[in-house]
């Protein structure tokens, strides 16, 4: 396929002010001859008309060419900056692909073509496609640093450790009889093997910052039916995504929004109430809201006024859904101790009075029968009492979950099982030191070997197609 010269809009959709043409591969040159007339002077916007086979006029533009191996690609690129209307760009791609060798580009190829060539590794490839996908603040950060090699240094910055410590556990049997080898090589090889334990360990546990910037941050709002679920997700939206009727058991499946806070996407979904019940549809609904609670990382509890008091008791039936139990936020030590048998940081909840407009509840908050228990939060819909706060909160508890934005963290699973494949495999090495130095060396080199396919250098040929399918036409 590198034979084949490509061709794409590389800009947005038509109509537009501008659009860009791009082409790569070994037509170039003849292209820009035939169309613009002549090869301009590399690297330089040059003025020209832009002609087909027949040698009409298509539309005056701007040309660039880009001589390889020093573009984008790594082979020669040219672009054609013309007037975005759907004919005049129609015409240009009609003209380019009926010259020998010229086809459309097909998603992706751009970039496939600069890996093929060695421009950038894989988890520079994957940061593009982020970039292009990120839609908030923060995951474009994390996308501009990895696709600017955040996580291939830290990546091949591992694999010269590895390779170090394979060359000198080799030179140990290789050159036994030379005085030049320690004869402790093997104890300091060792020792930095796991110092590069811990590191990838470290890695390892940011890999949920990663999944968080990425997918978002998972807020589940659950609670008794008409608790005021549905009302709370419009109400955070701003728009009507949910249902709302005073008829218990009115949402039946989980439904999402996501909203963008402090540049970290928050998803919050919105569940059936929790009861038991003999509708099958509802009981369905049900099941997805425990589900849902199980996966999230933040639990927004909500209590009504119309339901009876003790909200720990209630809350308690809803944590028995869950397979980790949670940390109730709102408690001190020895409240969580005794609600939450399982101290677990990573996912929490957040209790919250609803309703707080009604007359029943008006003019206080927590009843004699509640003081066991203070509400992080009580708000109304309606009037937007308490929302402000909540949403404050959840935007704090979301940025210190999703952390440094333009840091080096595992992004994708396949970044997260290629570390802890390679991890285990050095584990191994470490967990038997007296075994001979022939396998220790062969042991390492499969440690790297996983490191490899992280940034593609190994192994990762059924991948390419998956990988770069994420992308648009043209990049």
């Amino acid at each position: 396929m590198l034979d084949d010269t490509i061709a794409a809009l590389s800009t947005g959709s038509l109509p537009s002010g501008v659009a860009v043409v791009r082409l790569s591969g070994p037509a170039v040159r003849e292209a820009l001859l035939r169309i613009a007339g002549d090869l301009p002077q590399e690297r330089r916007a040059s003025l020209r008309r832009f002609r087909g086979a027949d040698g009409r006029l298509i539309d005056r533009g701007i040309a660039l060419f880009f001589a390889g191996p020093r573009s984008v690609t790594g082979e020669d690129l040219a672009e054609f900056h013309l007037h975005g209307g759907r004919a005049v760009v129609a015409a240009l791609i009609e003209a380019l692909t009926a010259l020998p060798g010229v086809r459309l580009a097909v998603a992706g190829e751009f970039t496939r073509r600069a890996f093929e060539n060695g421009r950038i590794d894989l988890t520079e490839a994957e940061g593009l496609a982020d970039l292009l996908a990120a839609e908030t603040e923060g995951q474009r950060r994390m996308a501009v640093a990895q696709a600017g090699g955040a996580l291939r240094a830290v990546y091949e910055g591992w694999m010269r450790r590895l390779t170090h410590a394979r060359a000198m556990i080799e030179a140990s049997f290789d050159f036994a009889d030379e005085g030049d080898v320690s004869a402790d090589v093997g104890a300091d090889v060792a020792s930095d093997m796991r110092h590069l334990a811990d590191d990838m360990r470290a890695h390892l546990a940011k890999a949920g910052r990663g999944e968080i910037l990425r997918e978002g941050y998972k807020v589940a709002i659950v609670g008794a039916p008409n608790a005021g679920k549905s009302s709370l997700l419009n109400a955070l939206a701003d728009r009507e995504v949910a249902i709302v009727t005073e008829v218990p058991g009115t949402t039946r499946d989980v439904i999402e929004a996501t909203l963008d806070l402090g540049g970290i996407p928050v998803r919050f979904s919105d569940t059936a109430g929790i009861r038991e019940t003999s509708d099958r549809v509802e009981a369905i609904g049900v099941e997805r809201a425990r589900a849902v609670m199980a996966s999230a990382d933040l639990v927004l509890a909500l209590v009504g006024p119309d339901q009876a008091p003790g909200p720990l008791a209630q809350l308690g039936e809803l944590l028995t859904h869950v397979k980790h139990p949670l940390m109730l936020v709102g408690q001190d030590e020895g409240a969580r101790e005794a609600s939450s048998p399982v101290h677990n940081p990573a996912r929490q909840i957040l209790t919250i009075r609803t309703k707080v407009d009604l007359p029943a509840r008006a003019a206080a908050t927590i009843t004699d029968s509640d003081r066991d228990h203070r509400f992080d939060f009580a708000i109304s819909t309606r009037t937007g009492d308490g929302l402000g706060a909540l949403v404050e909160r959840i935007a704090l508890m979301a940025g210190e979950a999703a952390g440094d934005p333009d840091e080096a963290v595992p992004v994708r699973v396949r970044h997260r099982e290629l570390v802890a494949e390679a991890l285990h495999i050095l584990d191994r090495y470490l967990d038997h030191p007296s075994i001979p130095a022939e396998v220790a060396a062969e042991t390492l080199r499969q440690a790297g070997d996983r490191l490899g396919a992280l940034t593609g250098q190994v192994g990762v040929e059924d991948l390419l197609d998956v990988i770069f399918s994420e992308f648009c036409i043209g990049k």
